[in-house]
């Protein structure tokens, strides 16, 4: 299992993937590994090759509060760009340079509200983020269960 959390902790609120990543290191076991990174970038790829299951836990401000829990399919966006990659795009490009299906993968969005370059994590971001963290320890004990 994968665990990947990524955003930017300069900004506010845009570090709430790598903060949940963060808060799992003492929560999980040496099957569940953890990474953070800034942003998605094409190389990702390998990472997720390496696993079973995949969950990417990002920021966002629309996102209904406190977060948002989605399966991700391959899906080339419009605006991705060769250093920078969205979760679907990931997915797109994990099928078509290694010829094959992705690990089942899952998007956690953590509510976000401060974006700002510089500022710290909101009180309500960080209310989000327990929610999240709380979630996440029970669906990687469930996925054990029925990974068996």
């Amino acid at each position: 299992m994968l665990v990947l959390g990524f955003g930017n902790p300069g900004r506010g609120d845009d570090g709430l993937g790598p903060l949940l990543v963060e808060q799992l290191e003492d929560r999980v076991d040496a099957d569940v590994t953890l990474l953070t990174t800034m942003q998605l970038q094409p190389e990702h790829i390998f990472d997720l090759d390496a696993h079973d299951r995949v969950l990417l836990v990002d920021a966002g401000l629309n996102t209904p509060a406190p977060f948002a829990f989605e399966p991700l399919q391959p899906c080339h966006d419009s605006c991705a760009f060769s250093h920078a990659l969205s979760p679907w795009t990931l997915l797109a490009v994990y099928r078509d340079t290694l010829k094959k299906t992705s690990p089942p993968a899952h998007l956690l969005t953590i509510r976000g509200q401060n974006f700002e370059l510089g500022e710290s994590l909101s009180p309500q971001a960080h209310e989000h983020l327990c929610q999240a963290l709380s979630f996440v320890e029970s669906w990687l004990a469930n996925a054990r269960v029925v990974a068996g």
